[in-house]
């Protein structure tokens, strides 16, 4: 699969490694990604007991190229404990998310640890320190993955966790992000009693070209999945953008009023490569193809073994999925032409998973702005706090 057609989460839950039964527990609520998280909603004393947790959770998974683990910082003994444990676990993860990364080194580092091991997981990375939004370009290149960290990074820079505070580091990743084809992850919305800035920010994001949204609490998956995971509709509409221009021999075309040419096609094939990637890779087993939670043709969902899907680990010969040994391969998710900088690691504080129950839903229309090229004038729905119990926290 390649960059372009890379499948590409719309929504992470994050979940401390607190409790074994809460960590499965947040395995039932609609994401694309569930991460056990071992890094700041985890105080200093749990620690051990959070590997544990996640060795024997990650044991469990019902789809573990979909579950991800979020490390505590590579230059602390904590990240080095946490990479043991992962390395000696029976089932590695899809996903393997840093913390405080300040250069594409750190990422290369990690990738080459894990792989000695026989693990390749992706990696993503959480930008949060000024010095790796500087380096975000390079960054990008090295991973597989972004996620806008803005309590860290809005704490080191003295403000708010404003729109305007954070716009130009959200637009720095989505341009390097797509120049790459790396995954662009919003960060948390830490408002959960104001569904009304999910909303927004959802709609924002989406409008910047980001790809998914990280959620705290299960009750905010069903407007992140509203908004960003694939529609039918708008597949509907770039398969016509694209069948248009062909008919124009690749010119200028008018469809519905509108003039679409071969810039408008490219973005069509690329809506619909990515529409089909994330139905192959993430889409709840026998729903629909087209729709959002639908599962392409051949694709496989949770609780099914296909493209994107891993297993505990099994040697042998050929390419390696993400936790799979495979000799030679580097694996699905991995990357070539890795960028060096230097750079260097810093320790970390602030940040948090929770679960509880929520509910998730079709696409709905919200309020919201549509941005220039963007298709349909859908906006994300506001995500209700959900029934019953939660471990709220935050995360960034």
């Amino acid at each position: 699969m390649t960059d372009a057609t890379r499948a590409l989460p719309r929504s992470i839950l994050y979940t401390p490694a607190l409790s074994l039964d809460v960590v499965v527990k947040a395995w039932s609520y609609d994401a694309d990604v569930h991460l056990i998280d071992l890094e700041d909603a985890v105080p200093p004393p749990g620690k051990e007991a959070a590997r544990q947790v996640c060795r024997v959770a990650l044991e469990k998974a019902p789809v573990p190229a979909n579950t991800g683990v979020r490390i505590n910082p590579l230059g602390t003994l904590d990240a080095v404990r946490d990479l043991l444990m992962l390395a000696e676990s029976a089932v590695c993860p899809g996903i393997v998310v840093m913390t405080m990364v300040d250069s594409p080194v750190e990422v290369r580092l990690l990738r080459d640890m894990l792989a000695t091991a026989g693990a390749h997981p992706e990696i993503y990375v959480t930008l949060e320190t000024p010095a790796g939004a500087h380096a975000v370009d390079a960054i990008a290149r090295a991973a597989d993955g972004l996620i806008l960290g803005s309590a860290d990074l809005a704490a080191t820079l003295g403000i708010e966790i404003t729109w305007a505070g954070l716009l130009a580091t959200r637009q720095a990743m989505a341009l390097a992000c797509a120049r790459y084809g790396t995954a662009c992850v919003d960060t948390a919305n830490f408002r959960l009693d104001a569904p009304e800035v999910l909303a927004e920010e959802i709609e924002r994001v989406r409008e910047l070209g980001f790809h998914g949204k990280v959620a705290v609490h299960p009750g905010e998956l069903a407007a992140i999945n509203r908004a960003l995971r694939p529609d039918a509709a708008e597949l509907r509409h770039a398969r016509r953008v694209t069948e248009a221009v062909r008919a124009a021999d690749g010119g200028v075309a008018l469809l519905d009023g509108a003039m679409v040419g071969p810039p408008f096609a490219r973005r069509a094939r690329m809506t619909v490569e990515r529409g089909e990637a994330w139905n192959a890779r993430f889409a709840p087993t026998g729903a629909g193809a087209a729709g959002p939670g639908g599962v392409a043709p051949g694709g496989a969902g949770p609780g099914r073994t296909g493209p994107g899907t891993a297993g505990p680990r099994a040697a042998g010969p050929g390419t390696a999925g993400p936790g799979a040994v495979g000799a030679g391969s580097a694996g699905a998710g991995s990357t070539s032409a890795r960028a060096a900088d230097a750079g260097s690691t810093r320790a970390r504080a602030a940040g948090a998973g929770s679960t509880g129950a929520g509910s998730t839903g079709g696409r709905a229309a919200g309020a919201g702005s549509t941005g220039a090229g963007s298709t349909g004038g859908r906006a994300a729905g506001a995500g209700s706090a959900g029934a019953g119990s939660a471990e709220s926290g935050v995360a960034r």
